[in-house]
């Protein structure tokens, strides 16, 4: 069962692109948070999107509904091959 507090992954990729994602969503009064950011900047080569070692943009459940369509828009406009992600 998903507490609603709980804190779920939305998107992983490139640090670059996770920060981006992330002012977007705080812009939208939505608290989020980048997890494994240190090793996008230790070993940018290591981060490939959506791998093992991939920024995760992170968000309280209760955030999702008002997440989604932003990070829809940013993974449409971007071009990205990243998928909408749902899980922690």
């Amino acid at each position: 069962m998903v507490k609603e507090n709980e804190l779920i992954v939305i998107y992983s990729g490139n640090s670059i692109d996770a920060g981006f994602l992330k002012s977007l969503l705080e812009a939208e009064g939505i608290t989020t948070f980048l997890k494994d950011e240190v090793i996008g900047t230790i070993a940018p080569f290591y981060v490939a999107a959506g791998g093992v070692g991939a920024v995760k943009v992170v968000i309280p459940q209760k955030e999702f509904g008002k997440a989604k369509p932003i990070v829809g828009k940013f993974l449409s406009k971007s071009g990205s091959k990243n998928k909408l992600r749902k899980n922690s």
